[in-house]
């Protein structure tokens, strides 16, 4: 099931190469259960709709998963840099310099 916070597939095209990219390297003990769009997705879902991280419907992955995910990911400076990166994306389509100046 699908929901407004999700990600569509042309979204995550442009997403997943960046996410990977700014993602910290960590040992991979075990191979996850989850997507990092799984994982985003409930993330997304969380911010938008402000519920309690337990009250995650149970289509993502369990809610300590994504929580813990997203205070490493935070901690990391992985939103502010995505953030940072795509804005700059965009100010190129658009024919600005990052400065802000056309």
């Amino acid at each position: 099931m699908a929901y407004s916070s999700d990600l569509t597939d042309a979204e995550w095209e442009i997403f997943e190469p960046l996410f990977q990219e700014i993602l910290p390297n960590k040992k991979q003990t075990r191979p996850s259960n989850w997507t990092k769009r799984d994982i985003f997705n409930g993330i997304l879902y969380q911010l938008k709709n402000g519920c309690n991280w337990q009250d995650l419907p149970k289509d993502f992955p369990p809610y300590s998963t994504v929580y813990w995910h997203y205070k490493q990911w935070r901690s990391a400076g992985v939103f502010e840099e995505l953030m940072s990166v795509l804005h700059g994306q965009v100010r190129e389509q658009v024919k600005k310099k990052r400065t802000g100046q056309p």
